[in-house]
């Protein structure tokens, strides 16, 4: 096996006569830490609802699929989330984004709640692609906390903590 680029995040290499690419993109996982913000932020409803967003939610903020009249176990609520976890742990990772365990984390609780599309198209993403560790991306955690046009508290509250983990060291 010879690499020839050992530097790039795409390598390629010669095995057996072939030329092969090899990934070095490390995929990260939603920590135990993340897991706890998201759960304490989203709270844990067994009973489909009405989000301030006008969106039928049940579990831990769990959205597809769920209709008026919807009922789980705790059991299936854990599962929702590990399945959602994986949707927006792959968002950020596609992101090939420069971060520590401690972004990730912030960046899987914003896109949990504020959508994918959002994340995509914001300017923290821009910020966070030139350089994770711009202090400008403060403001840019702030600047989601709107629902239908009003300021909500747990919004506010909830980017706090997001930005808070995303610069923490510990």
């Amino acid at each position: 096996l010879h690499v020839l680029h050992p530097h790039h995040p795409v390598r390629h290499a010669w095995l057996a006569g072939f030329c092969v690419t090899l990934s070095t993109a490390i995929i990260m996982k939603t920590s135990p830490k993340g897991i706890a913000l998201i759960k304490e932020f989203e709270g844990l409803r067994l009973k489909a609802y009405l989000c301030p967003g006008g969106v039928w939610t049940i579990g831990y903020g769990h959205t597809v699929g769920v209709k008026p009249g919807m009922t789980i176990t705790e059991e299936q609520a854990e599962q929702f989330l590990k399945e959602d976890l994986i949707v927006f742990e792959k968002a950020v990772n596609n992101q090939n984004l420069s971060i520590n365990q401690n972004q990730f984390d912030a960046l899987v609780s914003l896109i949990y709640n504020i959508g994918i599309g959002n994340f995509q198209k914001s300017t923290l993403l821009r910020k966070a692609r030139i350089n994770a560790n711009d202090n400008s991306i403060m403001d840019e955690f702030l600047r989601w906390v709107y629902s239908k046009g009003r300021v909500l508290p747990g919004l506010q509250r909830r980017r706090l903590r997001e930005m808070k983990l995303y610069f923490s060291n510990e």
